[in-house]
């Protein structure tokens, strides 16, 4: 059995400094260096998973294979490395808490004194080394800031593991930042002296330490540094802003982090190549042309809500060779009269977003509504289908008052739970979670886009297409081109006589890979742009003829 090495990837000053895109980079630094890789996220808070978190708390919520609710950050992996995660990779205090208390009611513990130390501890350790002897290396992103109540069993765990596996098979990365003071026209260190101090006074001293900085640092920051807080002035690394978080591979490649930690850990790989990445990456810099992609969704002021969809649509530009603009939409917005025409004016495609709840879902309608009338391609992702075929069932096959069970009871909820979610008391983590297979119809969109019979596809919903009504609303023109093997359920539904109209009841940017993209994302963004090319040679046409 091949002995793993383990990397801790801890944080200090500020949150959201970017731990998840430097693991994720490094790993795939490791893989192209010919090691086995994978990551795992370490939360500390209480809730069991983010699934009924509000996104303006915790972002997206990623959904794995086997239906795990779990941190955005593990959508990052999956990207960069290309990896298929599980709920294995993610751990939330919650769950660790969880465990020993349900051990402790069933005896497991009988006569002693249940503790933090060792019993939290070991089960955080027995979670962090779950893939023991599977991989050559296991990076290990701890959650929140180094000094954080929450987060101090996760670093007594990851000091406690160090010690037993030896610094030859293990070693510690802290991300930290170094501010530029504008006034004074200084990098200031002193953040980054007390970010460590707080780390060794957990008992961990790092290996390597990430500067996250806005100005370059001078040799003599980083010796400063490397003096001031105990490591190899080599190992002090600064992590520069950049244009796009696909560059943060090739700027920590330049800057020797591979090579660093495999000297470190005793190891020796392969020469680094990174021609196929880089290739993306300037896809993603210089394209050739453009599009203008409206984004309707009810948590639009806070951007990670649509981590996964926003990262699609990027991996589609590059593919298509187009620079993808975001106009962002409130749903809410669109609700009022008059609004519709005025906010999507101009697009080149229209995307509507997941989401749960009431609010904004008659700007979601009206979103597809107009998408269809304009003939403009469209893309309704899970909660955006189901609008789509509310609006389709009120206008087009005569329903005013269509609609779906979870907003309202009507005569045509064309949307509504089906027996087994009715019977659903818990919220948390009982929605129709995970990869299911989706049988796709030759002669659709679906199909040029798929090129195959069988795809699995990622879920987060409970409400589906009533099939009580899918008779009517194909007899107007709604095409079933996706549906479970069954028959029983509608996966994918399109618009016969449309330019590009396709809903889908599953997530499919959690499938979205770089460099290739997903293949919806990609034939969504190629219609977008083929309709942008035809509306300026019209243009074009009618200002000759003037």
């Amino acid at each position: 059995m091949p002995v793993t090495k383990y990397i801790f990837i801890t944080g200090g000053v500020l949150s959201s400094l970017g731990k998840g895109i430097a693991t994720a980079s490094l790993g795939l630094l490791l893989k192209l260096r010919g090691f086995s890789v994978t990551a795992l996220k370490f939360d500390p808070y209480i809730n069991v998973d983010p699934g009924t978190m509000n996104p303006y708390q915790h972002g997206e919520v990623y959904v794995t294979d086997d239906g795990a609710e779990t941190d955005l950050d593990l959508g990052h992996y999956e990207r960069f490395m290309g990896i298929t995660t599980s709920r294995l990779n993610n751990t939330t205090a919650g769950q660790v808490y969880y465990e020993v208390i349900q051990r402790e009611r069933k005896g497991y513990y009988l006569g002693k004194t249940v503790q933090v130390i060792p019993h939290i501890t070991d089960e955080i350790k027995r979670r962090m080394t779950i893939f023991d002897g599977q991989y050559d290396i296991v990076l290990i992103e701890i959650g929140g800031t180094v000094g954080d109540i929450e987060s101090l069993p996760f670093l007594e765990a990851a000091r406690q593991l160090c010690l037993e596996r030896g610094s030859q098979n293990t070693l510690t990365l802290h991300l930290t930042y170094v501010p530029y003071v504008r006034s004074a026209e200084e990098v200031k260190t002193k953040p980054t002296q007390h970010s460590v101090k707080a780390l060794m006074e957990s008992g961990i001293r790092p290996d390597i330490l990430l500067c996250r900085t806005e100005q370059r640092l001078s040799r003599e920051i980083r010796s400063k540094i490397a003096l001031f807080c105990n490591v190899d002035e080599e190992a002090v690394i600064e992590a520069l802003d950049v244009e796009t978080i696909y560059e943060v591979p090739h700027m920590f490649a330049r800057r020797g982090l591979d090579t660093i930690v495999l000297r470190k850990l005793g190891l020796q790989g392969k020469p680094l190549r990174m021609e196929r990445w880089n290739r993306f990456v300037q896809r993603i810099k210089n394209p050739r042309y453009e599009v203008t992609i409206a984004f309707v969704g009810k948590y639009t002021q806070y951007r990670d809500s649509y981590k996964s969809i926003l990262e699609a649509l990027t991996h589609a530009g590059a593919v298509a060779n187009a620079r993808v603009h975001i106009r962002w939409i409130s749903a809410e917005e669109l609700s009022l009269d008059g609004v519709v025409s005025n906010a999507l004016e101009g697009v080149d495609g229209i995307l509507v977003a997941p989401g749960f709840g009431s609010r904004g879902v008659e700007g979601k309608i009206a979103a597809a509504g107009y998408a269809r009338r304009q003939n403009i391609p469209y893309l309704g992702i899970c909660l955006g289908m189901q609008c789509a075929i509310i609006e389709f069932a009120r206008n087009v096959c005569g329903w005013p008052d269509a609609h779906s069970a979870e907003f309202a009871r009507t005569a045509h909820n064309v949307i509504d739970l089906l027996p087994e979610q009715r019977k659903v008391k818990q919220k948390g983590g009982t929605m129709r979670l995970g990869a299911y297979p989706c049988v796709i119809r030759k002669g659709t969109k679906a199909w040029e886009a798929y090129r195959q019979e069988l795809v699995y596809e990622r879920h987060r919903h409970r409400y589906e297409v009533n099939p009580d009504f899918l008779p009517t609303l194909q007899q107007h023109g709604l095409l079933v081109s996706g549906t479970s093997p069954d028959g029983r359920l509608v996966e994918i539904a399109e618009l016969r006589h449309h330019r590009w109209f396709v809903g889908v009841q599953f997530h499919p940017e959690f499938k979205s890979r770089v460099p290739e993209g997903h293949p919806l994302f990609v034939h969504f963004v190629r219609a977008a742009l083929r309709y942008r090319q035809q509306r300026q040679a019209i243009a074009t046409e009618v200002a000759q003829g003037a």
